[in-house]
């Protein structure tokens, strides 16, 4: 709703076939996303809106999410599996979480950034230094992604999950939008180039698993150098039609819960009751700092996160 409706955000997608374009929505699906932007998560809930599967989308998300306003309450609900990003600890709780999807009775989009963590040149830069120590060709646009996650997840989902999605996200004009933005109602255009692979065709043998996974961000790199060099993706042009049932679901709730506060807010002001004024301040300032939390928690600051700087060291 924030990103298509508020915004008017365009998102366009490049499908590597037709027949991909045409199963959207219609089957289990792992998508592997890059991770350069701070809202690449709604172009992903936008793309999930479009084809019917929001509601049915899962994640692989960092613990810290779940203390934040909203976003992190309702993924707990939704049955987002949360991770410390430490395998040690994380190992029963994805392994659990990630058992109780096999069975899910609706077409369900699990998201996995494989790269762990936001994009930044430190990171970056620390990232490259591990891939020379184990001898992996250089990425320019995207971190060494880390491989225990995608193949526990395929293992776990393998019998449920028809196909792998690579999705690759970028945004025209070198733009790189954040949530704050999007709340200011900038408007930004989005490309993503999505490429189906079978899970057939993907090793079962977790060392072959993750050298293939290696090799797909090779290629998610190369697929980044065209987009710098051409302004496009390759592929077949496909623009999903927004639904307006998002829409009006929104509105319809937003009448029902904010027309009494509305009331209650004008009630309060022209009492006149001090007491009263100072009560509904309080209340606008909680959700001010509830806001300004959940939007604090989508920067990248020049030095990103701890994690992977801490981590870039460790093996992948």
């Amino acid at each position: 709703m924030l990103l298509e409706w508020w915004s008017g955000t365009e998102c366009t997608l490049y499908v590597d076939h037709s027949s991909t374009a045409e199963r959207l929505g219609k089957e289990h699906v792992i998508i592997i996303l890059n991770h350069n932007y701070a809202i690449d998560f709604l172009c992903g809930w936008t793309m999930a809106e479009r084809h019917g599967v929001l509601g049915a989308s899962k994640v692989l998300a960092k613990h810290e999410l779940l203390k934040v306003p909203l976003i992190g309450w309702t993924w707990y609900f939704l049955e987002v599996v949360f991770c410390k990003r430490k395998w040690e600890e994380d190992r029963e709780a994805v392994t659990n979480g990630l058992a109780q999807l096999r069975d899910y009775p609706e077409y369900m989009w699990v998201l996995l950034y494989c790269e762990g963590t936001r994009f930044t040149e430190k990171k970056h830069q620390l990232s490259m230094e591990v891939a020379d120590s184990k001898g992996l060709p250089r990425l320019k646009y995207h971190l060494l992604p880390r491989t225990k996650g995608f193949t526990t997840t395929l293992h776990c989902l393998r019998g449920t999950v028809s196909a792998v999605y690579d999705v690759t996200l970028n945004f025209r004009d070198g733009k790189v939008p954040t949530l704050l933005d999007i709340v200011k109602g900038r408007k930004y255009k989005a490309d993503m180039s999505l490429r189906r692979f079978p899970v057939e065709q993907i090793p079962e043998d977790e060392t072959e698993c993750a050298a293939w996974l290696h090799r797909l961000y090779q290629e998610k790199d190369a697929l980044q150098e065209q987009y710098f060099t051409t302004g496009r993706f390759p592929g077949k042009l496909v623009v999903p039609p927004r639904r307006p049932w998002t829409l009006l679901n929104f509105l319809f709730w937003a009448g029902l819960l904010l027309s009494p506060l509305v009331r209650l807010a004008f009630g309060v002001i022209t009492s006149g009751d001090p007491f009263l004024i100072l009560c509904l301040f309080l209340l606008l300032l909680v959700a001010s700092i509830s806001m300004n939390r959940l939007i604090s928690v989508s920067e990248v600051t020049k030095t990103g996160s701890n994690y992977g700087v801490q981590e870039s060291k460790k093996d992948t």
